[in-house]
């Protein structure tokens, strides 16, 4: 039963969906934007607000918090605390933007771009 279950499971088991989430953030964070399902950048977007709210900080403890929630990737955590959550400084969330892209290929599904704003 999924009473009181607020994530979207995407049909996978709870480590595939980790390791998901933490290679579209590493995507996201990266290049500064990736094309995937609806569901799968509704889902991402919380993920990688927390992650920048944390690299707000700027601390070695914050970074490495940052490198061990995205499978201890520090150059991205690096990147994370020196570029990235600078600019969000001033802002109190919202530091990500999915725009819908309608509906693509055979299987007809949702597409999505999840961006940084």
């Amino acid at each position: 039963m999924q009473h009181h279950k607020k994530k979207r499971t995407l049909g996978r088991n709870r480590a595939q969906h980790t390791a998901l989430m933490r290679s579209l953030a590493r995507e996201i964070i990266l290049r500064g934007a990736v094309t995937t399902t609806l569901a799968k950048a509704k889902e991402a977007r919380p993920f990688v607000e927390r992650i920048i709210t944390v690299g707000k900080k700027a601390t070695l403890a914050s970074q490495r918090v940052i490198a061990s929630r995205l499978g201890n990737a520090e150059d991205v955590a690096r990147k994370v605390v020196v570029d990235i959550a600078p600019r969000y400084k001033d802002r109190a969330g919202g530091y990500t933007r999915i725009t819908k892209l309608g509906r693509t290929g055979a299987r007809m599904s949702e597409d999505a771009r999840i961006e940084l704003v």
